[in-house]
């Protein structure tokens, strides 16, 4: 059974706010703070939007509370409703395919499911009804996210 993880979008605050529940909720992040400037293709971006939050991740008893920053260079604005995904962690790839095709169809295709710089198979999407997904199978078992 695939596991749901809830995914918040911040403009420029991630950092602060999952440190704020941290602060709440205790425990330390998986895998530390990853930036916008330490991805590939992001040399251009401004010394902020670099400083940004690609991805963060705090434990919350068996869950994860994960978090990224908009960059606004990208073409990403934050309003009221895409600031929350449900994060799906598949027990394989084929999952994560019948998943991805079933949950998107007749929605909006944000980043194809496809093999990310990360390592992991990754995709997102608004569905018909307004429901932001993201779709990751990641072959890491000591990954919390996917098992």
């Amino acid at each position: 059974m695939p596991k749901l993880n809830p995914y918040l979008n911040f403009d420029g605050k991630a950092e602060e706010a999952l440190t704020f529940y941290k602060s709440v909720f205790g425990g330390e992040f998986v895998g530390g703070v990853h930036k916008m400037g330490n991805a590939p293709g992001t040399e251009n971006l401004s010394d902020e939007e670099k400083n940004r939050v690609m991805h963060i991740a705090l434990p919350v008893g068996g869950d994860l509370l994960m978090a990224s920053d908009i960059v606004p260079s990208f073409g990403q604005n934050l309003t009221v409703g895409n600031n929350n995904y449900v994060s799906i962690f598949p027990d394989s790839r084929e999952d994560a395919d019948r998943i991805f095709k079933a949950l998107s169809e007749d929605g909006n295709i944000e980043m194809p499911l496809e093999d990310q710089f990360w390592g992991d198979y990754f995709g997102s999407f608004q569905d018909k009804f307004g429901v932001y997904w993201m779709i990751n199978f990641s072959t890491d078992q000591g990954y919390e996210g996917s098992k």
